[in-house]
């Protein structure tokens, strides 16, 4: 060992909470070259999380303890995310020169108005984005409000496992920091394409629009993977673990690829196709440069081709890893088939170094 990737003392796990598992990525970084140190996801029991709320806080708690023995990790401390739709995010107009904590002061006070809960339930966050563009002497501040509760529940989760919660982040903003480590596949320019990252999970399809890096509009919407599991189970009498498996795994009989998987993979073209049309019909853009797919969807073998095809716009898979460096204990071959479901995880592994 050079030594040369060092983990700070406080490195953060990534832990992303998602529908139907748990993922853990843990980073280390040397210059600007990120290196995997640990990574492991881990299924959680059926409807233990629904539509990202945790219902079942036991079953959570146990699923990050069978994730932190399987990945080793070194940590005790983490990063996780909210989704989206629990924030309520703002850019409001600040006068500039004040510090943390009159600007926290001053948010408050003009918060009520933006938000729709009695103040004490609420976690409120800020950022200051910069200058204001059209009024000297101001600048513009991101709020970001969520309920209380769905911070706490997932505080609660990491506790059962042993370990801290160091930040809770948006899902929205650690998608967005990863994707910064994917522009490079994108090829020269890529700092002014106006991107469509399509995060296809178990229960729900999120788009972002991200325009010279930053997310610019999303959307969510009901439909996700776990349709074609259910279609497995139902065409081929199978139990949710077994058409799960026989998903990833093949030795599904000879007509699935045409009365299954086909169709399955049309209608994710449809739902794409309708979620940028909902994006265009916002305002100032008609296309976007680049479709990136994510979410544990994006695996399915061709869905990048048939998207490309129907829609006209160079698609990829997403992969936020291909230009890392690997730990001995990272298995690369399977850290490469859930790179796509891993963003979420990887944007919150990179809160270590901001």
């Amino acid at each position: 060992m050079l030594g040369l990737f060092t983990k700070k003392a406080n490195t953060l796990l990534g832990i992303d909470i998602s529908s139907t598992s748990v993922k853990l990525i843990e980073l280390s970084r040397s210059g600007s070259r990120y290196r995997v140190e640990s990574y492991a996801v881990e299924p959680l029991p059926p409807n233990a999380v629904v539509e990202k709320n945790i219902v079942e806080l036991e079953g959570v708690g146990q699923a990050l303890n069978r994730l932190l023995a399987k990945a080793k990790a070194g940590s005790k401390t983490a990063a996780v995310a909210v989704s989206g739709s629990a924030v309520i995010t703002k850019t409001i107009e600040m006068e500039a020169g004040l510090n943390d904590e009159e600007l926290e002061n001053q948010l408050k006070i003009e918060a009520d108005q933006y938000i729709p809960y009695p103040l004490e339930e609420v976690a409120i966050d800020f950022e200051v984005q910069g200058p204001a563009a059209r009024a000297p002497g101001r600048v513009e501040v991101l709020l970001a409000a969520c309920r209380k509760e769905n911070v706490e529940i997932r505080e609660a989760a990491l506790a059962l496992a042993g370990l801290t919660a160091k930040v809770v982040d948006v899902e929205a903003y650690a998608l967005e920091r990863a994707y910064g480590l994917l522009s490079s596949q994108l090829g020269s320019g890529h700092d002014e394409l106006t991107v469509a990252l399509v995060d296809i999970g178990a229960t729900m399809t999120t788009l972002s629009v991200l325009h010279n890096g930053r997310t610019i509009y999303t959307r969510e919407q009901l439909f996700g993977g776990r349709q074609l599991t259910e279609e497995i189970q139902r065409r081929y009498g199978l139990s949710v673990e077994e058409a799960g498996l026989a998903k990833k795994q093949g030795g599904l009989p000879d007509d699935y690829d045409s009365e299954v998987l086909q169709p399955f993979k049309d209608a994710v073209v449809q739902q794409v196709s309708r979620s940028l049309q909902f994006f265009f019909a916002a305002g100032q853009f008609h296309d976007v440069d680049y479709i990136l797919l994510a979410g544990g969807t994006a695996s399915i073998p061709g869905l990048d081709r048939l998207i490309q095809q129907k829609i006209g716009t160079q698609t990829l898979v997403a992969n936020p890893f291909a230009d890392m460096a690997l730990s001995s204990k990272v298995n690369a071959g399977a850290l490469a088939s859930d790179a796509p479901s891993l963003m979420i995880a990887c944007g919150l592994a990179m809160r270590s170094f901001d």
